[in-house]
This record gives structure tokens, sequence and C-alpha cells, in this order.
């Protein structure tokens, strides 16, 4: 991964772990830093040296301290952080959903490779990963082919979302008053009220937020399991709903106010209103992908 990428994500993630401190509130220690954001000491004081440049901290001595709540303009754009596998998973996926591939469509990996300007190796590795997914296979003695999304595809996903989600969502009720949980949901309601207020130029914004939102609600349940399926819910959400862009605008606003009445369900910490807003959000996000699938 080249340097400025990885900067540019630990940037945007620090983003994130500022928007849950108060203001005055003294920043985690620079090793606690680079356990959270995953890079080197050096990244971690580059990151904070851009912070303080544009005033989201100052310096009291060794100490940082948060001193303007930092707004999501600030994150560098989403595409200026992949690695080159992110990458080659993004091309593959435009190139899956928006290039007439139907099921039964054979992949060839040289062409793949020319397409996307990169190693022949980096895209067979790619859809060696990706195999688990369910959506393509390698056939014996033979290339790859497309599986297909298809509306068994999308029921068997979803019965398997709800199942973990319902069980994560409940989890709510349970958690201490002092759970860091309850200034991230804080966090994320302020990111899709602002969406909200500026739908009509930012909705396609809306895929990120609706992974870190999902994600947030399966992290009260930590299971390596879920987590792996989480990657594949966001792929095919993401990717799905770019392709399908009729209605882009409305669904996503709708989605959007299905959020903040989860999140107003999760902080009462009442299961019967909990289970209600999210089975009527998974309703809803179950039948606008089969919808997309059927037309």
């Amino acid at each position: 991964m080249r340097t400025d990428t990885t900067f540019k994500r630990a940037f945007n993630d620090m983003i994130e772990i500022i928007r849950t401190l108060d203001l005055g509130e003294e920043l985690p220690s620079e090793n606690a830093l680079r356990a959270q954001l995953g890079v080197s000491r050096t990244t971690v004081r580059k990151v904070l040296a851009g912070m303080a440049a544009r005033g989201i901290i100052i310096s009291e001595g060794h100490r940082r301290i948060m001193c303007e709540q930092p707004q999501q303009k600030e994150r560098y754009p989403k595409e200026e952080t992949l690695a080159i596998s992110e990458q080659v998973e993004t091309s593959f996926m435009e190139w899956m959903l928006r290039g007439d591939a139907s099921p039964g469509t054979e992949i060839n990996e040289t062409e793949l490779a020319r397409k996307f300007g990169v190693a022949t190796t980096i895209v067979r590795e790619f859809l060696n990963r990706f195999q688990k997914y369910g959506l393509i296979e390698k056939r014996q003695n033979a290339g790859w082919v497309f599986k297909g999304f298809t509306a068994s595809f999308a029921l068997e996903l979803f019965e398997i979302r709800e199942m973990f989600e319902m069980r994560s969502a409940r989890l709510f009720a349970a958690l201490p008053d002092g759970s860091p949980i309850w200034k991230q949901i804080q966090v994320i309601r302020a990111a899709h009220l602002e969406l909200l207020a500026d739908i009509d130029a930012r909705y396609q914004d809306f895929s990120e937020l609706d992974s870190r939102f999902h994600r947030l609600i399966t992290a009260v349940a930590p299971n390596r399991f879920i987590e792996s399926f989480q990657d594949v819910i966001a792929m095919v959400f993401h990717y799905h709903y770019q392709w399908n862009k009729r209605d882009e605008r409305a669904r996503n606003e709708v989605a959007i106010k299905e959020h903040l009445a989860l999140i107003e369900a999760l902080e009462s910490r009442n299961v019967a209103s909990i289970d209600r807003a999210c089975r009527l959000h998974l309703t809803s996000a179950r039948e606008t992908l089969l919808r997309s699938i059927m037309q």
C-alpha cells in the first residue's frame, strides 16, 4: 500500500475516533492510537500533525486536546484510501454489475488484468479470495465463471443477516451507560442527520454510512464469523445498489430515516421497540435488493 494511501485512510479513521470525544477531551496516547489505527507511530504522528494544522486538535506538552469537532467533509475521498487489492475489488464489481455479466459469464484473468491496469497475479489472488462469497466459481482445468446475483442468493443472504443482526441489536438493551458504543451511536446519528440535510447533493454517500452503521450494531456481539459475513453484506449492497440507480436518492432517504428510527429504539433499550425497528429496516432492505435483482 502506498504511504499516502495509508496516511489518508488513517486520517479518516482518526476523524471517527475524535468524533467520539468531547471538546477539551484528551486524545488517546500515540501507542493507543497506533493500535487502534493499525499503522506505524510515524504515520500516527503525521496524522496528528495534519489534525493540528486544520485546527482540530492542539498540543499541550505531551497531551493532545480536541478543540474542534471534525466535519465529514474533511475526510479524504474513499478512492484515495484504497489498497491495490481493494481497487481491484472495486473495478471487478463495477465490471460485473455494469458490464452485462449474466450467470455463466466466463471470467478471463488476463483480460481483467489489462482492463484494470494491474498484474495478472493480482487479479488471480483477488479471485481466489473472492470465491468464498459464492458469486464466482473456479472450473477444473478451466477459468472462472460468474454464478450471478440471483433471488435465491439474496434470500439466503438475508436469512443469515436477520439472525445475527437481530441478536446483536437486542444486546443494546443490556449495554452499561459507560459503554463507548453510546458515543459512537451519537456520532453516527450526527452523520445521518448531516447527510439527510444535504440529501440531494450527497445521497450517493449513503452506502459507506450504511456499512458503518450495521458494523457498529454487530460490534456489540463480537464474533469473527459475523465480522467476515459482514464483508459480504457490505460488498453486495454497496455495489449492487450503485448499479441500480433508478430510485437511488429516494431509496437512500428512506433508509436513512429507518436508521434514525432504529438508533432511537436502540437508545430506548426497549427490546420490543428495537425488534420492531430492526425488523422493519431489514424487511425494507430485503425488498429493495430483490426489486433490483428482478428488474
